[in-house]
């Protein structure tokens, strides 16, 4: 079913009518919920403080009492972007403020899994910890917080992801999302805790005279790795968030990231000093996110964590090459899963899921570490809730889910698991995103319950997708200089969205450029001024004639070639119009 172009319903402007913004800015910001001016400002003295972070100054202390007595501490990290740059942000932070025994450990997907399993916990062990602090994991690692506790092994467990119904047996949790927390920003990303746990503890360090003989770090040079792990976890981008990632792409910008991060955008052809979040989100976190997809995540933290410019060129080449294997896998993996499919006409799934409103897919010698990629491409054709899977180890499938808007991703799982308790090992995850793992044998038996609930949940205009328009441009805006106040008034993401706008255009000219992709000639009246738009991945479109009429949604871009700036539709969605 094709998308529906829908045009946010226009708020009113009034309480930015004051604040000099051009009216089309007014316009956007007022689409985004934006109704106070100070909601704009992206200083740091905006963001909220770590006070009502539960168990914040129980962390801090926790910490001071094993670096007082210089005791090791392990971090456990996770396989993702948002993990990686966890894992790089405690260490470096915690060596900043004088901890000089710290490690780090994280899980391989393909033999440990996800979390802080028991086995995790024993090779911890191995370098006699004292401490052990997780970040972007450890909610839902109960089996794992009890062997550390029969290890003697203290715990803080600092996470973002949603807990259950009963929490691990910690000393210390952080998270925004557990019961009893008063943080009014629940969108942080693990990345994001962190930052705030070595805020709260060089606060308390600071109250006990730390720093008279060791200088006290800014942790404000540490944003450019919080950038990247929020913009890469995807979570929503409330104001908070907002200034933690503006925050970071500043000193991006002004060339003052670790070398890690330049050198992945400088091997992705991305120029730094232009830096915006949907470059982390294309750029750096695909690169960083491939080194847990196909091997283990160290490359990717060793590259975040290298202290110069030589030595981060080398992971980050690494990196790239590991990123284009990745590619190439995703590529067969895709055209595997659409010939499964049966695509029908009109872009519908075949005959086998017609009538269903999720999608899952299964083929035994998939790659476990890109089935998660898979589903959100799938989830993106055809529209619908959508899980991947792949066999793990003996007879256990794992399967990577994607969901849509209106459909919370875990809860269904939440569901099924409630009603048929045989059938899921163990689920976690977000909204839009969740991962489990089920007995090869319950496959089929999983997929009618997991359809059977979406039925309950999901309504036929549920499963139609909608592109959100921030409405009609004039044509005197459609202009290099709105282009490049547009890109430049994020940070743009999930849930705070690129602007969109939609119109009617006359195609003068087209061609394909790259193999997969339109680079048009628009115009949208007779004598009018013309103005260049790529549309990807639409080479193959049907054009009913050569000068179309089209209606399209589309991004007002900064298009920069051989150091030449010039202002570009890119094109989200294009269809022809009839002509009047």
């Amino acid at each position: 079913m094709k998308p529906k172009i829908k045009r946010r319903r226009q708020p009113d402007q009034h309480a930015l009518a004051q604040s000099q913004l051009p009216e089309l800015l007014q316009r956007v910001y007022a689409n985004r919920g934006v109704t106070d001016p100070a909601d704009l400002e992206m200083s740091m003295q905006r963001l909220l403080p770590p006070d009502s972070l539960l168990g914040v100054t129980a962390a801090a202390e926790l910490i001071y009492n094993t670096i007082k007595h210089q005791q090791a501490i392990m971090i456990v990290g996770d396989y993702d972007a948002d993990g990686a740059t966890s894992t790089a942000l405690a260490m470096r932070g915690l060596r900043a403020l004088g901890a000089q025994n710290v490690g780090y450990i994280v899980p391989d997907r393909f033999k440990f899994g996800y979390g802080l399993t028991p086995e995790i916990v024993d090779l911890a062990q191995k370098s006699r910890p004292k401490l052990i602090i997780t970040v972007d994991n450890g909610i839902s690692s109960h089996s794992g917080a009890q062997r550390a506790r029969q290890l003697g092994i203290d715990l803080l467990i600092t996470d973002h992801h949603l807990p259950g119904q009963t929490l691990p047996a910690a000393c210390v949790i952080v998270n925004p999302n557990q019961p009893g927390d008063r943080f009014a920003s629940k969108s942080l990303a693990g990345v994001g805790v962190m930052f705030y746990v070595l805020i709260a503890l060089r606060r308390y360090l600071r109250a006990r005279n730390w720093f008279e003989n060791l200088p006290e770090p800014n942790f404000a040079e540490l944003l450019d790795l919080v950038a990247l792990g929020t913009v890469a976890d995807v979570v929503p981008l409330d104001k908070n968030n907002r200034i933690l990632v503006e925050q970071g792409l500043r000193r991006i910008r002004a060339g003052r990231a670790c070398p890690g991060i330049k050198k992945l955008l400088e091997v992705a052809g991305c120029d730094a000093a232009r830096a915006v979040s949907s470059d982390l989100a294309f750029y750096a976190g695909p690169r960083i996110n491939a080194a847990g997809r196909l091997q283990d995540m160290s490359a990717g933290i060793e590259c975040l964590l290298a202290g110069n410019a030589q030595a981060a060129e080398q992971m980050a080449l690494r990196l790239q090459a590991l990123n284009a294997e990745r590619k190439d896998i995703e590529n067969q993996m895709r055209a595997e899963a659409l010939t499964a499919l049966r695509s029908g006409h009109d872009g519908e799934p075949g005959a086998r899921q017609q009538n269903q409103p999720g999608i899952c897919v299964y083929q035994a010698d998939w790659h476990q570490g890109v089935i998660g990629i898979l589903a959100a491409r799938i989830k993106e054709k055809y529209y619908r809730p959508t899980i991947v899977f792949a066999n793990d180890s003996g007879h256990q499938l794992k399967g990577s889910a994607r969901s849509i808007a209106g459909v919370h991703i875990r809860d269904v799982l939440d569901n099924v698991a409630a009603n048929h308790p045989h059938l899921i090992t163990k689920f976690g995850g977000h909204a839009m995103a969740a991962g489990l793992s089920l007995p090869r044998s319950h496959y089929e038996a999983f997929v009618a319950a997991f359809n059977d609930v979406l039925k309950a949940w999901l309504s036929p205009a549920m499963l139609r997708a909608e592109i959100l328009s921030d409405g009609e441009l004039d044509e005197a805006d459609i202009n290099l200089a709105m282009a490049r106040r547009l890109r430049n008034s994020g940070p743009w993401g999930q849930g705070f969205p690129t602007p969109v706008f939609d119109g009617e255009f006359n195609v003068l000219d087209y061609r394909t450029v790259g193999e997969h992709h339109l680079k048009l000639s628009l115009q949208t009246r007779p004598g009018g001024p013309v103005f260049s738009a790529i549309a990807f991945n639409y080479a193959n479109f049907d054009w009913h004639q050569r000068a179309a009429l089209v209606h399209v949604a589309y991004e007002l871009d900064v298009n920069h070639y051989r150091g030449i700036e010039s202002a570009q539709l890119l094109i989200r969605y294009l269809q022809v119009r009839a002509r009047r």
